[in-house]
């Protein structure tokens, strides 16, 4: 998807092939968080989180719950934003949905506190 079009909020199925260690990996949703100035420019890659089925992960501080009526995943998913890292944009396979600005400003507030801000 070389020409694909990203927006700031967009649900993506994104192929991240063999994880390393801890991070993560495999085909998995993941939440556009780079500002659409980037987004619209010749840049390559866009600044995404990765999300995941373990609810258990929406209590770490700073991650977001993303309900699935929202996100239109088949389920309820959680933004680990510790993990926020940029991908190339040929990793995106498929559109899925898009959060609200509420979630988004959530998602600001969790990478603020992973970056000490």
């Amino acid at each position: 998807m070389a020409d694909v079009q990203v927006a700031q909020g967009d649900v993506w199925w994104a192929d991240l092939g063999e994880p390393i260690g801890s991070a993560p990996g495999f085909r998995r949703p993941v939440v556009v968080v780079q500002s659409n100035a980037f987004n619209d420019s010749a840049l390559r890659t866009v600044l995404a989180v990765p999300l995941t089925t373990t609810l258990r992960h929406a209590d770490v501080p700073g991650n977001v719950l993303l309900p699935a009526r929202e996100t239109r995943l088949p389920r309820d998913s959680v933004a680990v934003v510790s993990h926020v890292s940029p991908i190339d944009r040929t990793q995106l396979a498929e559109l899925v949905g898009r959060v609200s600005r509420r979630r988004i400003e959530a998602l600001f507030a969790g990478l603020d506190l992973v970056l000490g801000r």
